[in-house]
């Protein structure tokens, strides 16, 4: 077992983990040094200030700035910016909620929403941060609920500008990254109303401060408060009271307002335009996800090296203490959890990808529908899934690291606390995990609306079936290693990856059908009350979600695999996926049971398999977080810095191993 961490180089599973945009990480790894990182016992004022300077300080050529078209000074590749925002996840939380707000956010919508004459005039300054925005979209009265925004844009003809007003308390923009101190210029989204009609909600670009800092006339400025993390994001509160907007400040690339207030737009639906405009932003959420994912791995490489040489307890006739990474209980706590982070770590990557081909560049005028409804799905989806996650999983690595997990200087709190709202913002994650399951239940129609629209839909067993078998990655692997499994399951072995995808397939399929059922009985019954028939399912949906994106998430991790080049690093990345196939069985293994695909004895074997893998992934639980390649100037605990010579460990855990195994 000893052989087995020292056959493989981190480094080889670094090469897998770093990906396609391995580039991008290594010149943020690089670029990024210790002035960047996190600084513990800030007052609020000081990690503004802070943040306010490192956010100009950040050389644009780690690929914070890649999304950007390249005559304007970036490269158009949207994924390389997804992956440097990510990065500054590891360093710092706040600088990297900044970031996102200015140049994901505000500038994104600059770029996706605008024309030609708003990108000349403005995204060379919001490169540089010469121009600092936020991205005015949530109100105190609607976050999640964009289409139902209260905030209004009335164009006048006569003065040939727009009347931006907010009608009253609850139409306020709140918690507005970017607002309370620094910003200066906004995109604003509120319902556009022109010659007595209503278009739904657009966005423009609204000036909210002058040069020396003050609101401008009619804009209300506030601070959002005190927060439990991410001190260093200035989250604030704006009003209008009917401040006057430019008729060219109106973002037009989907929507235009002629000088006589006629309305015109390629696309006439109103809500499919909301959709479509909203599906441009999407780069936002992959964002959050993988910033989640980025952080959680700072927090298991914190815990995996402080279990590596904190000691407790001795076993009996040993002189020295147990180290706490040899203790089942601490290895169920770390491994299972490390297990999905690698899963996530793939399923991350192929969507960012997904993200590049139908984002960038030409590409982005000529994809299919399907596609970009494809895209904004599984974003959706990941996004919950490595929030929760990482929620989950920080709160175990500061457990798992005890009084010392506590204590600010470790990190641990930090993170913790600064990804706590990851769970809510760029859509709460109950709401997204419904946007994934009308997906599947429509099997990505047209009829893109509020929720009123599911009792309505007709859904149709077979089109669902053929959506749910599509492949997100290595399809002709996956396809041969599930035609291989035998009918019966007792015929094949537990760490079989044919049966794991097999039976998350069968999970999916299953509860899609079973929602559908629902849904079409409650059509029976209630077919003038469509709101009630969908809410009485609303546990299978979201149920069904989850399912969806846990094969998505094993599909990528088998195809991760198949990219590794060092057949000792593929074998490792086997075991681990291995141990995330079977900790999600088992965590549902009663819902197996119930429908026959578990046996009692084969759900005993499946946790007995479990810690099997957890044994003898043992030897390489440092080896895993260290493929992280997390530097340790990012890392800032003070309990790593304490740690004791690597190889004195290595040499003291691969006798105790022995002695086990003995």
């Amino acid at each position: 077992m000893s052989g087995q961490r020292n056959s493989v180089d981190p480094a080889r599973l670094q090469d897998v983990l770093d990906g396609r945009w391995a580039h991008v990480r290594q010149a943020v790894r690089e670029g990024l040094g210790p002035e960047f990182v996190t600084v513990g016992g800030e007052t609020g004022a000081e990690a503004r200030a802070r943040i306010s300077g490192l956010i100009r300080k950040i050389p644009l050529d780690v690929g914070v700035v890649d999304a950007f078209p390249s005559e304007y000074g970036g490269s158009g590749d949207q994924g390389g910016s997804v992956v440097a925002a990510e990065m500054l996840a590891q360093v710092d939380l706040s600088l990297m909620v900044k970031a996102g707000v200015h140049w994901g956010l505000f500038g994104g919508a600059v770029v996706a929403l605008g024309t030609k004459k708003h990108h000349d005039a403005y995204l060379r300054d919001i490169m540089t941060v010469a121009l600092p925005g936020c991205f005015a979209m949530t109100e105190t009265g609607h976050g999640s609920d964009v289409q139902q925004l209260r905030t209004t844009c009335t164009y006048d003809p006569a003065t040939g500008t727009f009347d931006l007003h907010t009608p009253h308390q609850a139409a306020r923009k709140d918690y507005i990254g970017n607002a309370a101190k620094d910003g200066r210029m906004a995109v604003v989204f509120a319902q556009l109303i022109t010659q007595g009609r209503r278009y739904g909600v657009h966005a423009w670009m609204v000036p909210i401060r002058d040069e020396s800092g003050n609101p401008m006339p009619g804009v209300t400025i506030g601070d959002a408060g005190a927060k439990a993390g991410l001190l260093g994001v200035d989250n604030g509160r704006i009003s209008f009271d009917h401040v006057t907007v430019p008729r060219d400040m109106l973002l037009d690339r989907y929507g235009q307002v002629a000088a006589d207030g006629a309305y015109s737009s390629s696309i006439e639906n109103d809500t499919r335009r909301f959709f479509t405009m909203l599906g441009t932003l999407v780069r936002g959420r992959v964002t959050v996800g993988g910033a989640a994912s980025a952080a959680t791995k700072s927090a298991l490489t914190i815990a995996v090296r402080y279990g590596d040489a904190r000691r407790q307890f001795t076993r009996p006739g040993d002189e020295r203490e147990v180290l706490l990474n040899d203790y089942l209980a601490h290895q169920r706590k770390l491994l299972p959890a490390l297990a999905t982070s690698y899963a996530y770590t793939f399923a991350q990557e192929e969507l960012v990808a997904t993200l590049a081909e139908v984002q960038s560049g030409s590409a982005a005028a000529s994809v299919d529908e399907h596609r970009q409804r494809e895209l904004e799905s599984r974003a959706a989806g990941l996004k919950a899934m490595q929030t929760w996650h990482a929620t989950r999983t920080i709160q175990m690595c500061r457990e798992a690291c005890g009084g010392a997990g506590y204590l600010a200087e470790n990190r641990l709190p930090g993170l913790k606390a600064d990804t706590d709202v990851f769970t809510t913002f760029e859509g709460d994650n109950t709401v997204l995990l419904q946007l994934v399951a009308k997906g599947l239940l429509t099997g990505y129609r047209d009829a893109f609306g509020s929720l009123d629209g599911w009792g309505r839909a007709t859904f149709v067993a077979e089109q669902v079936r053929e959506m749910v078998l599509e492949r997100t990655a290595a399809r002709s692997v996956i396809q041969r290693l599930v035609s291989a499994v035998p009918g019966r399951d007792e015929d094949i072995a537990v760490t079989d990856r044919g049966w794991h995808l097999k039976m998350f397939e069968f999970r999916e399929k299953h509860l899609l059908e079973g929602a559908i059922r629902r849904l079409r009985g409650g059509a029976a019954t209630k077919k003038d009350r469509p709101f009630d028939i969908f809410n009485d399912v609303q546990d299978h949906v979201i149920q069904t979600a989850v399912a969806h994106i846990d094969r998505i998430t094993l599909e990528a991790f088998v195809a991760g695999i198949e990219r590794a080049s060092d057949p000792d690093a593929a074998a490792l990345l086997s075991r681990v996926c291995d141990l995330y196939a079977l900790t999600v069985i088992e965590a549902d293994k009663g819902w197996f049971l119930e429908h026959g695909h578990l046996t009692p004895a084969r759900s005993k074997a499946v946790t007995g398999v479990v810690n099997d893998l957890l044994r003898s992934l043992r030897p390489s639980m440092r080896t895993l977080v260290d493929a992280f390649a997390v530097p340790d100037a990012w890392l800032n605990a003070a309990i790593l810095r304490e740690e004791p010579d690597r190889q004195d460990v290595m040499a003291t855990e691969d006798d105790e191993v022995r002695s086990v195994l003995v």
